[in-house]
Formats: C-alpha cells, sequence, structure tokens
C-alpha cells in the first residue's frame, strides 16, 4: 500500500509540472505565514494556470484567507516568493473589504479607476449591481448594510479587466438567484480563479481543482467538490494503510530488541538504526473536526401557533395574514429574495418583534435557540473560556454530563483558544463560538438565520450531521442549497406582499416545483405575443462560419478519432509508468468530450442543410 501511495503522489507532482508548462498567471512557491505564534502555513506551493478554477476550503482559523491576501499581494508571506507576470491583471475580493463610507456606490464601484474605464462600463456596472440587488447607485455607502457593501464591493471586482479574480466568501448575502447568476459568469470566465466558499454546490459546479488547508500544509485535488471528497478519502486510506504497516515492522522489530539482540555485529547495528528511524516517522495526521452532542430541554405538546400574522414596516408588507402551527417534527428550509422578510419572520417567531395584527402563542416548555444573522454582541476583551461558562458549565445530553470546556474542545477551541480574547478570533470561529452559546442554552425549538456563513465545509457537515439528531423542531433561513437539500422536509418561500408559498420536500423539490409555476405564468404572455406579432418566416440558410463548418467538420471529426485511437495505442504499450498512463488518460478524456461536442454539432448542422435544401 505504501508503494500505491508513492505513485499516488509522484503522479500529483507530475500533474503540478503538467501544469506549469501551461500558460502559467500565478505561482507561489515555498510560501511561509505566521500569525502571531501560530503557523498558519510553511512551506507550500500553489500554482494557477490560465481557465483553472481553484476552490480553498479548510477549517475556519487556518490562514484561508491570509493565503488570498498573500497570493493578491496585499500581503507579504514570511518566507517564500509569489511570482506572476507584469501584464497579470488581478482583482481581489477580500473578506471584510475596505469602503469609503462618503462615496456613492457607483463611485465606490470605480474607486480605483480612472474616468474613461467609467464612462466605457458604468452602463455594465449598473446592470450587474441590479442583478445583486443593489437599486439605488446614488446611494452613500455608509447606508449600507453589511450584506449590501459586501456586494457592492463584489460588483467592483467582478468590473476589474482581470486576468486573475480572488475572491473570499462571494456568495456570502447572496440569495439564491445572485448565486446562479454568480455561477453562471465564473464559469464563462476564462482567466484563472482562485476562491474561498463553503458553498458546496457553488464549489460542485463552478471549481475544477480544490485546495485544502490543513495543518500547515496545502493539499491538491483535481477535480470538484465530490471528486475531491472521493479523492481526500483515497489519500487519507493509503496514508492509514501505511501507518498500519510500520506499526506491524515496529512491534517485530521491538520484540526482536527486547529479546537481545547482538549490537556487536555490523548486520545488528543496522537494522536497530532502520528500527530508531521507523519509530521516528510521524504517523498521519488526521484533521480536527466538530463534534456536537446533541442537547435540548423538554419540549411539551404545545410549542408554537402564528394566527393570522401580519407585519409592515412603513408601506412594506412583509407578511400578511398568515398562520401555521410549528409541529415537533418540522424541519422547515426558509427561501426568498434579500430582504422579502425571512428574517422578521424568525423575529416574530421569536418573540423579539411583536405582529401589527394577529398573535403568536408559545407554549410552557418552549425554550428557543435563535441562531440571528447579526450574532450576538460580543466582549471581544472577554476571554472564550468565560464567554461559555456564563452561559453553562455542563451540558445534559443523550451522551451524559459534558462540562463546557470538554464542548469548547468539541468546537475545537483547545486550550490556548479558550484563554485567548475573542476580539483575536477569525470571523469564522467567532461564528462557530457564537453557534455553540446558542446550543448551550440546550434549546428545545431551533430558528437558524444563515448558520453556514463564515462556516467551513467540515464544521457544516458536522453541524448537518448534529441537527439531523435534534429532537424539536428545526427553521432555517439559508441561501446554502446543499444544506437545505440534507436538511430540510419543507420549504418556506416568502414573496413580495407578504405571502408565504408551502412546498413539501427539499430545496431541489421547490427549485423544480418553482420552475414549472414560472414557465406556466410565463406561457400566456408569450403566446399572446406570438399572436399579436405574427412575424414574418424568414428564409433558412448558413451563415458564412456555419458554412465553413459544415465544410470541414467530418475532416474534424476523422481526425478527433484517429487521435483517440493513437491514445488507445500508447496506453497500451505504457505498462507501469504510471505518470505517462495517467497523462494520456486525461488527453483521452479531453479529445472524447471534444469529439462529443464535435458529434452534437455535425447533428445540428445536416439537420439545418436538410431543412434549407428542402425550401428549396
Amino acid at each position: 500500500m505504501l508503494y500505491y501511495l508513492r505513485i499516488y503522489m509522484m503522479a500529483l507532482s507530475a500533474e503540478q509540472m503538467v501544469r506549469q508548462e501551461e500558460t502559467m498567471l500565478l505561482s507561489a512557491e515555498h510560501i511561509s505565514i505566521n500569525f502571531g505564534s501560530r503557523q498558519l502555513l510553511s512551506d507550500v506551493d500553489l500554482y494557477l494556470n490560465e481557465g483553472d478554477k481553484l476552490g480553498v476550503i479548510g477549517v475556519n482559523g487556518t490562514g484561508k484567507s491570509t493565503l488570498l491576501k498573500v497570493l493578491a499581494g496585499v500581503l507579504e508571506p514570511d518566507g517564500g516568493t509569489v511570482s506572476r507576470d507584469p501584464n497579470v491583471q488581478v482583482s481581489l475580493l477580500s473578506q471584510n473589504p475596505d469602503m469609503r463610507d462618503d462615496a456613492t456606490v457607483l463611485e465606490q464601484v470605480f474607486l480605483s479607476f480612472p474616468a474613461e474605464f467609467r464612462a466605457l462600463n458604468e452602463y455594465e456596472a449598473r446592470s450587474m449591481l441590479n442583478k445583486l440587488g443593489i437599486t439605488d447607485v446614488e446611494q452613500r455607502v455608509g447606508t449600507l448594510s453589511g450584506g449590501q457593501r459586501k456586494r457592492v464591493a463584489l460588483a467592483a471586482a467582478l468590473i476589474h479587466p482581470a486576468d486573475v479574480l480572488i475572491l473570499d466568501e462571494p456568495t456570502n448575502h447572496l440569495d439564491t438567484e445572485m448565486v446562479t447568476w454568480l455561477e453562471e459568469r465564473l464559469r464563462r470566465f476564462r482567466g484563472g480563479l482562485i476562491m474561498v466558499t463553503h458553498d458546496r454546490y457553488f464549489l460542485e459546479r463552478v471549481t475544477d481543482h480544490i485546495t485544502e488547508v490543513s495543518r500547515g500544509k496545502l493539499y491538491h485535488y483535481e477535480g470538484n467538490y465530490s471528486r475531491y471528497l472521493e479523492l481526500k478519502t483515497e489519500r487519507e486510506e493509503m496514508a492509514e494503510a501505511s501507518e498500519r504497516k510500520r506499526q506491524s515492522i515496529l512491534r517485530v522489530e521491538r520484540e526482536w530488541i527486547m529479546r537481545g539482540c547482538r549490537a556487536r555485529t555490523t548486520k545488528s547495528k543496522d537494522r536497530i538504526r532502520r528500527y530508531e528511524e521507523l519509530k521516528e516517522q510521524a504517523a498521519p495526521e488526521t484533521d480536527e473536526t466538530v463534534s456536537m452532542a446533541a442537547a435540548s430541554s423538554r419540549l411539551g405538546r404545545k410549542t408554537i401557533q402564528l394566527n393570522n400574522v401580519s407585519k409592515s414596516f412603513g408601506d412594506k408588507c412583509v407578511l400578511k395574514d398568515f398562520s401555521y402551527g410549528i409541529l415537533r417534527t418540522d424541519r422547515i428550509g426558509i427561501v426568498g429574495h434579500n430582504g422579502v422578510g425571512k428574517s422578521t419572520l424568525l423575529h416574530l417567531i421569536a418573540g423579539d418583534l411583536q405582529p401589527d395584527s394577529g398573535s403568536v402563542e408559545m407554549g410552557a416548555t418552549v425554550r428557543i435557540g435563535h441562531f440571528s444573522q447579526e450574532g450576538r454582541e460580543l466582549d471581544l476583551n472577554q476571554r472564550v473560556y468565560d464567554f461559555i461558562h456564563e452561559i453553562a458549565h455542563e451540558l445534559h445530553t443523550e451522551e451524559g454530563v459534558i462540562t463546557a470546556n470538554a464542548m469548547m474542545e468539541r468546537f475545537l477551541f483547545t486550550g490556548d483558544l479558550q484563554s485567548r480574547p475573542i476580539g483575536r478570533l477569525s470571523g469564522g470561529e467567532r461564528r462557530r463560538l457564537y453557534l455553540l452559546s446558542i446550543l448551550m442554552t440546550a434549546p428545545n425549538i431551533l430558528l437558524l438565520d444563515e448558520p453556514t456563513n463564515d462556516l467551513d465545509v467540515i464544521t457544516l457537515a458536522i453541524l448537518e450531521d448534529y441537527l439531523q439528531t435534534f429532537s424539536g423542531p428545526i427553521l432555517a433561513v439559508s441561501h446554502d442549497r446543499w444544506f437545505l437539500d440534507k436538511l430540510a422536509t419543507s420549504i418556506f418561500e416568502v414573496r413580495d406582499g407578504g405571502e408565504i408559498f408551502h412546498c413539501v420536500g427539499n430545496w431541489s423539490d421547490w427549485s423544480e416545483l418553482r420552475q414549472e409555476e414560472e414557465k406556466v405564468e410565463t406561457a400566456p404572455a408569450e403566446k399572446s405575443r406570438t399572436a399579436a406579432e405574427k412575424p414574418r418566416e424568414k428564409k433558412l440558410k448558413f451563415t458564412f462560419k456555419e458554412q465553413k463548418e459544415f465544410e470541414t467538420i467530418d475532416d474534424d471529426i476523422a481526425a478527433l478519432e484517429e487521435e483517440i485511437a493513437s491514445c488507445d495505442t500508447e496506453m497500451s504499450v505504457c505498462g507501469s509508468d504510471y505518470i505517462r498512463l495517467q497523462l494520456l488518460t486525461e488527453r483521452q478524456e479531453e479529445l472524447n468530450r471534444q469529439l462529443e461536442e464535435k458529434t452534437e454539432r455535425w447533428v445540428y448542422l445536416n439537420e439545418l442543410k436538410e431543412r434549407i435544401d428542402a425550401q428549396t
């Protein structure tokens, strides 16, 4: 198994060398980053070629955002070099972008550009801002919410004519339609993309490389998120098999030494030396993960009942005559456009807001855990240990009594982090601490407002497992489609005007139903427009480009088939040259993809030719 692990690592190295021979946009070599006494990264390499779309993942606090700043040239590494061609333009969206409060939205977008660039690109910027839900471009930045500021910064990063896009959490504060729009835009982007995101559907659909930050090292995987999960499992299994073999050899050698070896002989000395070297080898390190114990207080028969609840802010109605009785088994995902009233609905259920009309009745045993989007105001000077111990010293779970210290350990707050002031934690670590503080109250109803924002993918997976074992009802506002597909058994869509559309099923079920509904809505309008216009039928003909393509496509297909056959022949004689075999396999996959596209195009062109001939 150790042999196969070496082959696997050699293949990865060869793959990186091949990638370096392509159009290199950016390279980072032997990078080391220190953060106070913490070593975030130690002697790591990263390469980005034209067309690469790289997702960076890892537990919060491991240095992902710092790495992005180093790659963008905003921060100098403590060791190593970052190289890029002088002509390569880099655009950065940082996690907490610096913005001028006195500038208008449009001024902020074009802050670092000359007037000529703004004149040429203002229309596109306005269109982009509108897609991101920012309609008033003359509004001052200082009056925007945190989510709106991040979206303005995203527009500024995207309008930049860049060869390399570096984006830190671009999907935060975006609703489903905005995320879909951004997905399509980034998939069409021809330069290099590096991004930190915890949106797993986004990683699945946009990226073709995953880089995991773990224990000061970078682990590179070719493929999207699903492929990363497969490759990571393979790597861990091979490492574990190598460790089992090492331990087995150590056991045999230890027994030999304990029996009393003849240390004076040359062979014995060599054997002892090999034993010592083997013993000094480090065991494979495993990532720490958040471990959550399901803890909740008893919930009686009566939960929460909403009776004809309505709520408006000025002229805007966010909830209209809504009634619902929360069931003990409810797993409800709440979706809708930004600003439509999703958070307001949770605040009404929690009793933080009073309705304009109607009533919210709460059972006597109800204990709500409300994880709000804005979060709790934390004392940045308070220690993590003191903050949690103020809430509870212990927690009663199905596993038994767990102390506050043990719960902090499970949430990856080790001894040194527990004694650290909250102000020295990363954004993701603070979010994780806030989540822990909610669960330490042992709630029996959970109201979660964007719980996945700023949580790493590893913590998210554990959170999802925890929520599936939670005994009470859960209502979660989220734009994380992966999260809602795994958690929700029904969806509330909050619509403009205060209406709530109820769908039984998860996010994918709701999305499919919504698309069918939109088709029905647009069909009559399309039909009437067609009837009114009655456009004159145009005569079909090839464009100049299609005519040229039609004349050469048979030869193109034949050439591709010949090259695929050549790859087959070469692969059959590769023998144990695994590196060459892998390169040929990848080339053949690319050729098959091209052949499939050409074949589809051949079908289209020949059908069009038949229809053209039929006209004459």
